[in-house]
């Protein structure tokens, strides 16, 4: 098995597209492969315009936990989401769209962010990348 991290990015709340980046790009400065399979409420989080959009997972109160937890982020040290992709990508990681969800949710390949896009794939391409894993995460 490759020193390999496989994450499943479903939701497209904040702070666990935070989560999914810090992970993987642990995973990669540890001198790991890293892949990141976006699909249902994940994927449009990869739409144009869209990283930074999702909600709160807890505690929204209509935006204003997200504006909190972001000026906490800020007085941390915790990059932006956008700064956080761009490093992630750098870092070598890999970015897999999921064609399924694309077609289930009407999502076209212009809506998205074709930059940040390695691969478009169903479930068989995720199945392929989780089985040569050491690490698996579905967030």
């Amino acid at each position: 098995m490759a020193d390999k991290t496989t994450i499943v990015v479903h939701s497209g709340d904040m702070d666990k597209i935070y989560s999914a980046l810090i992970i993987g790009s642990g995973s990669l400065s540890m001198g790991m492969d890293v892949s990141l399979y976006f699909t249902f409420w994940g994927l449009q989080r990869l739409k144009k315009n869209g990283l930074d959009k999702g909600p709160l997972s807890k505690m929204n109160m209509l935006g204003l936990g997200r504006w909190m937890i972001k000026k906490r982020m800020k007085a941390a040290g915790v990059e932006e989401l956008y700064k956080l992709m761009a490093d992630f990508r750098e870092l070598g990681g890999k970015i897999i769209a999921c064609d399924m969800t694309m077609d289930v949710m009407g999502i076209s390949r212009s809506d998205l962010r074709e930059d940040l896009i390695d691969e478009y794939g169903a479930v068989g391409t995720y199945v392929n990348e989780a089985k040569s894993s050491q690490i698996t995460l579905f967030i």
